[in-house]
Formats: C-alpha cells, structure tokens, sequence
C-alpha cells in the first residue's frame, strides 16, 4: 500500500524549533505521547483523533505512537509506533511500521512501541532537562515513574535522572499560536467546506424540519467535500434554543417565524473552523430581528477593525461591546449611559461571552491570552501578530422577562467567522458564506 503524499518539511523544522528552545535552556529530552483510543462502549470505539500537540511536531496520525526529542551533542529525533502486523491490519487497517516511518516522517531514528519501556530509562539517563506534558494523564505520569526508577537503577553505573522538569506543552503552544503558510492554507480549505455547508443549511432549511436534519445537511456537505469530522458538536437551534449557548441540535421543529441559529465548522487535515450564522427560518428577518441581527454585525464589523497586529487581545471585544450594549439601550433592552451600562456590566445579562478565542488545531485552540513574557498578578493583554488566527463572535441572547420588550423574547442571534491576522489589519477566511441579513434572504429566496 502506498502512503499518501505529505511534505513533512513543516513538521521537521518545527521539532528543530523545539530542539532549539530545549537548547536554550541547557539541554534535555522531551517525551510527548499521541492520544489513546478510547472505548464508546463494550467493544466499540469512539471515531480515533490524534492529539494536536503530537500531530503538529510529527504529522503521525496513528495510536500507541511516542515521540522523542532529545536536545545534545547530537539533536535526535525518535519515533516509537506500531509494527507493521498483517493479521491486526486485516481487521484495523494498514499500519505504517517503524521502517516506513523512519524516512516517511523525517526521524533520525524509529522503534516498535513494545521497546518504548525498556529503551526510555537508558534514554533519560544523564539528560539535564526532561520536557513533558504536565498533570495531563495519570497513566503516562505513572510510567513515567517506572522510567526514572530505571535510570535510579542505573545510578552504580554513574547515570542520574534529570534535575528539572518543564512543561512541554507550554513550549508547543507558543509556536501553535503563529501559523506558518502551511496551516493557514489548510484552514482556508476548512473555512470554505465549512462556508458552504452554512450555505447548503441556508438553502434547504424551512418550516416543519427537525434541528437533526439540519444538522444532517451540514455533515453531508463537511464529509462531501473532503474534510475528516467536525471540529466540535455542531450547534443547531431554533427559536429560544438559540439563547443556550452551547444547544445541541435536537428534535426541536423549526417554526415559521422564528430564527436558526447555527454554529458549525469542519476538521480538515487536523485543523478547526468555526462559523456562527443566524437566519429566519422562512426566510425573512422580522422587524426586531433585522434590528438585533444588524447589531450583532455592526458589532462584528467594530471588532474585525481592531483585529490588527500590535492591538491587544481585548481590544476588539470591548469594541465590540461598546457597539451592542449602545444597540441594547438604543432598543430599549437597558436604560442608562453607555459608559455606566458597560462599566457596571449590565450589557452581560444579554451578551455573557467574550468576542473570539484563538482557533487552529482545536477550535479553542492553545495560546495564552496574556503576555507571557510580562510579570505581575494582571500581566497584560497579548498583542496581536501576523499568522494568529481567532474567530470574532459577538451575539444577543434575550430571554422572556418582565422588563424586557415582548417583541425580543426568546430572539438569539451570533455571527462569527475565522479571522487571519495580517501584516495590516486582519482577513475574514469564512465570508463564503453571506452575513449580510439583505443577502442572506437573497440566497433563501433563490
């Protein structure tokens, strides 16, 4: 069997890059295991995803796969997988093996995952540093004991344990945080399989459907055009479904009337996308709708313009909240000064979430918030960089109240794409998919 054809130059300088930061520091080795399977139920597994962190130094999608850095005298990059085993691939499927994988994925060196325990105490012996991940699995912290009770065992022979431990995590999510060309060529894709199946959605939803067979558009166009999975549950609500921020599509049925709310994006190749649009199920935006729908876009608009680099990770969200708490007492929702209704944090009673999130590998991807570089107890916020992807996402959620207008009860709106920082503002990669609400009852219509 022949593999597919994949340029692993990204994946070879990245582990560079790694090797070069554990150099910095003194030294060291670093282990980091691929996720495990996992069992659904009795003898059936869930549907098998990689973990990102691993994927993104390796580009190895298999199970029981460990990758090795070790930063010295000689840089070594080792793999650990599977061996190749004709009878398991009859009932599994094909298996790589360790020779193939060697010049396949660009290792110095590659071994069968069964000599990963007695290979690994010699391995650590005498390393300054060891770089894995920190408190994230209680069964590869307890081998990893088993491992440093090997080098202690070799402790008559003069070997030693390394002296410090780092998070290996931390270092991989500073560098997942700016994408190279690769990634955002790769999420372009994602975002416009994603956009077309909002589009598919758009243009077969109506009155009478369940939420499930709306959901079961967006699979068909995800799976149709290529990608692997979605990038997390999809998020199909109609009606007051849509003021629950995190609704899964139900059995709910679309009413003439109301609004659908779809939050929705793609996997493809290991990398997320994340689209929100809301639109009237009849195809036609009622009077406090449209006046709700184009705030939230104006909002949008206010935030995509501070999205830019050298601006702070918060700017474009308190722009965005200046936009929709003065919409919110424009509408009669709140009463009072914007300056008051934003510092007293009224406008949260109908938009409780923030603006965006950074989106990559996960759809809320790695990468601190705040400077990591700056100290104190409220380090501030990040400045933005060319090569940093997030989504803008601002909504309104109005639920029925006694002091809230009848004509916005149970109205929940989001409008959200992928923005790309560029050298001079940002780029929305989903806009294949119509936010204006005039070209959104346009495509229904046609």
């Amino acid at each position: 069997m022949s593999l597919p054809v994949q340029d692993i130059a990204p994946f070879v300088e990245r582990r560079r890059q790694v090797l070069r930061a554990m150099h910095a520091r003194g030294g060291g080795i670093a282990i980091l295991p691929t996720a495990r399977e996992a069992i659904r139920n009795r003898d059936a597994d869930y549907p098998y995803r990689h973990d990102s962190d691993f994927y993104y130094l390796t580009g190895f999608i298999e199970p029981e796969a460990w990758l090795v850095l070790i930063a010295g005298e000689r840089d070594r990059a080792l793999l650990f997988c599977r061996d190749r085993n004709l009878e398991r691939e009859i009932w599994d499927g094909y298996r790589v093996g360790p020779e193939a994988a060697r010049e396949r994925f660009g290792f110095d060196e590659t071994f069968a995952v069964d000599t990963l325990d007695a290979t690994l105490p010699g391995l650590l012996a005498n390393q300054p540093a060891l770089y894995v991940p920190l408190a994230d699995d209680r069964r590869f912290d307890l081998r990893l004991r088993g491992w440093l009770d090997g080098v202690r065992r070799l402790a008559r022979s003069g070997a030693s344990a390394p002296a410090a431990l780092h998070d290996l995590r931390a270092l991989v999510a500073e560098m997942r945080l700016i994408k190279d060309a690769s990634e955002i060529a790769t999420m372009r894709a994602a975002a416009e399989i994603s956009a077309a199946a909002h589009v598919r959605a758009m243009r077969t939803a109506r009155p009478g459907q369940h939420e499930y067979e709306v959901e079961a558009e967006l699979l068909h166009e995800f799976r149709r055009r290529g990608s692997q999975a979605v990038a997390y549950n999809s998020i199909v609500a109609t009606g007051a479904n849509g003021c629950v921020l995190h609704y899964r599509a139900g059995d709910a049925v679309l009413q003439d009337g109301d609004l659908l709310l779809i939050d929705a994006g793609c996997e493809l190749d290991g990398y997320a996308s994340d689209i929100t649009r809301t639109f009237p199920v009849n195809g036609r935006y009622s009077g406090p709708q449209r006046a709700l729908y184009d705030l939230t876009v104006a909002a949008q608009a206010a935030a995509a313009a501070l999205t830019r680099p050298g601006a702070r990770w918060n700017e474009p969200h308190e722009a965005a909240v200046r936009v929709l708490a003065q919409g919110m007492i424009d509408e009669g929702l709140l009463s009072g000064s914007l300056d008051g209704v934003i510092e007293s944090q009224q406008y949260t009673r109908f938009y409780m979430h923030k603006t965006g999130h950074w989106l990559g590998m996960d759809v809320h991807d790695v990468g601190d918030y705040r400077d990591p570089a700056a100290g104190g107890a409220q380090r501030p916020w990040r400045a933005l960089a060319p090569g940093m992807v997030l989504t803008i996402e601002p909504g309104i959620y109005v639920r029925p109240a006694d002091d809230v207008p009848e004509r916005f009860w149970n109205i929940g709106i989001r409008t959200e794409d992928d923005a790309v920082v560029t050298a001079d503002g940002c780029e929305l990669i989903t806009r294949g998919v119509p936010v204006d609400a005039a070209e959104i009852e346009a495509l229904m219509r046609g």
